[in-house]
């Protein structure tokens, strides 16, 4: 791949870096089930009419992820997917013919840096398409952009919902799909009746938690006993953690982000809180924030999530060995990273479908795109550019996996505007 990319940053943090990272803050699997087609390269005149990096053998696309800052532990693994699904799709022939080039940007977890680098990389670059952002501050700072632009971003994270982009691809869950079925599922399952939320200060957080908060009192019939946030990169927990003790509720309900999330599980340990007694629901942390926590520090502990490493399906066995084969045995996959990873291929598939790398033919393509080698499993884009997909449960293992306790029975179409929820 080296050769196929250009890049002002680093290739990606590898496993023990992270780890390292967020102590200092406290055979393609996919294509073998897509069938290979033999494209002879249509001329680029014909499928490049609005002036993208497009040649006779190459395609260009973006990478933009933070590398760097606080949000690198989480972003880390989502650029190595995505360049793990493009080495697999130019194995494969390429895209309409033609094999993809990358440019990486990093967004050095800055709101304004990520806008001015998805700027360069849609007018100075021209990129065909951008694969990045992880947080909801970010992909807000790049949206008028890529809509100025007329660019197009495959985003990757669970987020909060109440929004759809003609120039947006949203590959990860939204609010309907994540946050309420966890609920739902805490409610049922652990008698969650009193919830204590805690977020890092940013708009997914408050945004979800403003989502959960009407959930648990007007369908739960519950309360919220407590509500916090913290800047992104904190990591004193312990106020918080009193409050935490002395409201005494049924479900702490977390959305805390990067590396913040270190302190957090370390400091309610110490604090003497035991996870396999309180009960504690994230949103927020995969098997790449344990990674840098530590499964000894939060075993015990649920996310809700569509997908986690340990989902024992053909398509994901066969993802986990390549991914491990490109970036090293001690890499750990999480929903992002998995979600990310869904990206290149979804988009490829659209191409390939319209004929074309415009983007306005690409974004009409793609609605009814089904993807049936998806780690996770079957997905489906739907025509709000979100994509339906199943929800599960995972309980923390302190070897840094999950076991999952419960998975939906039938795909949740995604619904970004929820009524009753705006």
């Amino acid at each position: 791949m080296a050769d196929d990319t250009e890049t002002g940053a680093d290739h990606g943090l590898r496993s023990p870096l992270r780890r390292r990272l967020l102590m200092g803050l406290a055979g393609a699997p996919a294509l073998a089930l897509m069938p290979r087609k033999a494209w002879a390269a249509p001329p680029t005149a014909a499928v490049n009419t609005t002036g993208l990096a497009v040649t006779d053998t190459e395609v260009t696309v973006g990478i933009l992820h933070s590398i760097t800052g606080t949000m690198a532990i989480s972003e880390t693994g989502a650029q190595e997917a995505e360049k793990l699904a493009i080495q697999q799709i130019n194995d494969a022939g390429g895209v309409l013919g033609r094999k993809i080039k990358i440019i990486q940007e990093d967004g050095a977890s800055d709101w304004p840096t990520f806008a001015e680098k998805a700027k360069k990389l849609l007018v100075n670059d021209h990129c065909a398409a951008v694969m990045g952002c992880w947080t909801s501050a970010s992909r807000k700072a790049v949206l008028p952009v890529f809509e100025q632009y007329n660019g197009l971003l495959y985003y990757p994270t669970f987020y909060e919902g109440l929004e759809q982009s003609k120039n947006v691809f949203y590959t990860g869950q939204e609010a309907t799909q994540q946050i309420l079925a966890g609920l739902d599922w805490v409610h049922k399952e652990k008698g969650g009746d009193s919830f204590y939320f805690i977020g890092s200060d940013y708009i997914w957080p408050r945004t979800s938690n403003k989502i959960a908060r009407k959930h648990v009192e007007n369908v739960l019939k519950g309360k919220v006993v407590g509500e916090e946030y913290f800047p992104l990169g904190h990591t004193q927990f312990n106020s918080v953690i009193n409050k935490i003790k002395l409201t005494k509720p049924k479900v702490i309900f977390a959305d805390v982000v990067g590396g913040s999330n270190v302190a957090f599980y370390k400091q309610l340990k110490a604090a003497g809180i035991d996870l396999s007694k309180q009960v504690l629901m994230t949103i927020s942390v995969t098997e790449d924030e344990i990674d840098g926590i530590g499964g000894e520090n939060i075993a015990g502990a649920y996310a809700c999530m569509k997908y986690f490493q340990s989902i024992d399906n053909e398509n994901n066995k066969a993802f986990v060995a390549a991914f491990k084969k490109m970036w090293g045995e001690k890499t750990v996959i999480g929903d992002v990273t998995q979600a990310a990873y869904l990206g290149p291929f979804l988009w490829k598939m659209a191409c390939e479908k319209a004929g074309s790398f415009d983007v306005d033919k690409v974004v009409a393509a793609s609605p009814g795109i089904e993807f049936k080698g998806a780690p996770e499993g079957y997905v489906k884009i739907d025509e709000n550019h979100h994509l339906w997909s199943k929800t599960r449960v995972g309980k923390a293992k302190t070897d840094g996996q999950f076991e999952i306790v419960y998975t939906s029975p039938e795909l949740i179409k995604p619904d970004p505007f929820p009524k009753g929820y705006q």
